[in-house]
């Protein structure tokens, strides 16, 4: 068994370039590249303040050549969070803002993190390019196909850097991993499994009621339907269709985004999905079990979600950032990669990845293998640096839009019943099939609007 370190393949990486032409971002010595005078400090917006937002900021924030001056979120009391903010950039808090759109006249401000619900996230992008603002949005990159599209228009049309937080292609273990397949060392490729299993029980729909003190319901719920406040939807977006499409939409995209530039995939020809809400004690409207099935050339790949499995594990920090495998079988998070001469297990967010074959006296045979570690940092930098450079970034818009694809054309199959949908890949859609462009877009809802013309 040969084990790939990170050492070893940082060192390839410089000798042959890859550092570069691989838009990865190395990370020997962190400190070494942020230091930053403060005239030259990147001025950041964080749009969206809950838990993710404000993982991300802190981690913005703790850097020598960031700057948060505006905090954006519709619910005035979680302000106070900037606080934290605040300590890592000697004590100045950033403005608040309940209205984003502030934010964009501000002609100081280089950049926005959004880190809003879904169905925000494509709008927010828009007005952000068309404000003159790069942007650092979290996955999912849009909530249907024409809006994602439109996304990547403004990014282009604005010449804006636009990356999507899918951290895992800013990972080093995973630059690894791709180059180890396109070496051939995998053998052919046919068969790519894509699993997102957990434990995530149904809930009960609470009642419509006045919202909390302090908090903009309307712009929250933004491009969706109109709906009265309701703390159920507010909590439990992932799982109603006006704000997202259930956990492989939000969640599993990691491993669908991974899986997807792994192996050097674009669009499928056909995608068929079934699946169903089989716990259906609750409000939730997406699936709890789902099987879906794509078709490229010479290729089938299949995502499998299950939310009935609460004895699957997630990956803790101690596998993500030390030097432990997961036990494969019941890990939520893994992809399944069948070459011709050997099986790759590869986790994401640090998990690292093994390659298997054939048994020898019924005992596992690793091959090769190599640990990773969370790739947060790298992913920042790398956002960081390519607003200086101006090139594009490890994780640009595109690749996000192109990831997402996959999973909207397998939801809008399993909305349909299990239909089998034929991609044109020249214009992204579902030809002579009226049901399924139906759920192509959706209908916005004034003045949150993602116009034609971005």
């Amino acid at each position: 068994m040969s084990s790939y370190s990170r050492r070893d393949f940082l060192g390839r990486a410089r000798r042959s370039g890859l550092g570069l032409a691989g838009g990865l971002t190395i990370l020997a010595n962190p400190r070494s590249v942020r230091a930053a005078p403060a005239n030259d400090k990147v001025i950041l917006a964080i749009v969206g303040c809950g838990g993710r937002g404000n993982m991300v900021a802190n981690g913005f924030a703790s850097r020598e050549d960031c700057h948060f001056a505006y905090f954006c979120d519709v619910d005035r009391p979680i302000y106070a969070r900037a606080k934290g903010i605040a300590a890592l950039q000697g004590g100045k808090m950033p403005v608040y803002a309940a209205d984003f759109r502030t934010m964009l006249d501000d002609k100081s401000v280089d950049a926005a993190i959004v880190a809003l619900p879904p169905h925000w996230h494509a709008l927010a992008t828009i007005w952000c390019c068309q404000a003159g603002k790069d942007v650092y949005c979290e996955k999912p990159q849009s909530h249907n196909c024409w809006e994602g599209r439109k996304a990547l228009e403004a990014a282009r049309k604005y010449n804006r850097i636009v990356q999507i937080g899918m951290q895992n292609r800013s990972a080093p273990y995973n630059h690894a991993a791709r180059e180890y397949i396109a070496s051939g060392k995998l053998g052919e490729i046919h068969q790519v499994r894509v699993i997102d299993q957990k434990g995530e029980p149904n809930f009960p729909m609470a009642a419509d009621s006045d919202p909390p003190e302090g908090f903009n319901w309307d712009m929250w719920n933004g491009p969706a339907p109109e709906h009265n406040y309701n703390q159920t939807l507010r909590r439990q977006w992932r799982f109603f269709w006006r704000y997202c499409g259930g956990d492989l939409t939000y969640d599993g995209i990691h491993q669908v985004d991974l899986a997807r530039w792994l192996c050097g995939l674009k669009y499928p020809k056909t995608v068929f999905s079934n699946g169903a809400r089989y716990d259906r004690n609750g409000a939730a409207e997406t699936p709890d079990t789902q099987l879906a099935v794509l078709e490229f050339d010479d290729l089938m790949m299949s995502f499998e979600v299950s939310l009935n499995t609460p004895y699957m594990i997630k990956a803790d920090d101690g596998v993500r950032n030390g030097d432990i495998y997961p036990y494969w079988p019941q890990n939520t998070e893994r992809i399944e990669i069948y070459g011709s001469h050997g099986l790759m297990y590869v986790g994401r967010m640090g998990s690292g990845w093994q390659v298997y074959v054939r048994q020898k006296n019924r005992q596992p045979v690793i091959r090769d293998q190599m640990h990773g570690r969370f790739p947060d940092k790298e992913h920042q930098q790398n956002f960081i640096e390519c607003v200086r450079s101006r090139n594009r970034p490890n994780a640009d818009i595109e690749e996000g839009h192109l990831s997402m694809l996959l999973v909207h054309y397998a939801m809008i199959s399993y909305r349909l019943g299990g239909e089998r949908l034929a991609i044109d890949p020249q214009t992204e859609q579902i030809p002579g099939n009226r049901r399924a462009m139906e759920l192509f877009t959706r209908q916005y809802r004034q003045p949150w609007v993602v116009e034609n013309n971005v």
